[in-house]
């Protein structure tokens, strides 16, 4: 898409976009693909995906999305109800390859070397460090939009060790995205 068509498409709202692509306006939802794929992918790949394996789920994600685009009433932003359709998909697709495992009896992820203080923070570092259970928690209440209580119910797990393995899971990325205390105040007193 190029020219006159592709800029009246870009100039629109998701919802508008949404409402064309329920007419089947298919050059509408193909900008909705290009404006939020790569977040939607990005969520996978912090759930734990491979690169392929993201490509693949998001492109069932927007699938799934274009076949129930009538259901989406605007109630919500559209790159989050796509964001909980993938992240849905991509469990289901750990659970049919038995890689969910027993998320409650897991072993934690190996301590990641903490960087410099002046490094950039690195947050898909940061949520590798942590444990398969955690890493899907954080992610599907905090990158995928999904409550606690719709996460607990797509890893079919007690709604009180959702909210467990997310509070553990965000105190350990505070504490490993925190700058160190001394070089925090190194850093103030060389600027004033």
């Amino acid at each position: 898409m190029s020219g006159p068509e592709h800029s009246r498409f870009a100039a629109l709202h998701d919802v508008e976009l949404c409402a064309l692509a329920a007419t089947g306006e298919r050059r509408a939802f193909g900008e909705l693909v290009r404006r939020h794929s790569s977040a939607v992918r990005g969520v996978l790949r912090r759930m734990g995906a491979h690169a392929a394996e993201a490509d693949d789920v998001a492109q069932d994600a927007f699938l799934a999305a274009f076949e129930r685009i009538s259901e989406f009433r605007g109630e919500g932003t559209f790159a989050g109800w796509v964001k909980k359709i993938a992240a849905r998909l991509y469990l289901r697709r750990l659970h049919r390859d038995r890689r969910l495992g027993a998320l409650t009896d897991e072993e934690p992820a190996d301590e990641a070397p903490r960087g410099d203080a002046d490094a950039a923070i690195d947050l898909e570092g940061a949520l590798k460090a942590l444990g398969t259970a955690e890493r899907l928690c954080v992610t599907m209440c905090f990158g995928a939009g999904l409550s606690h209580s719709e996460a607990a119910e797509a890893l079919n797990l007690p709604l009180g060790t959702v909210k467990s393995h997310v509070k553990r899971g965000l105190e350990k990325l505070r504490t490993r995205l925190a700058p160190e205390h001394g070089a925090a105040l190194e850093g103030r007193r060389g600027n004033g």
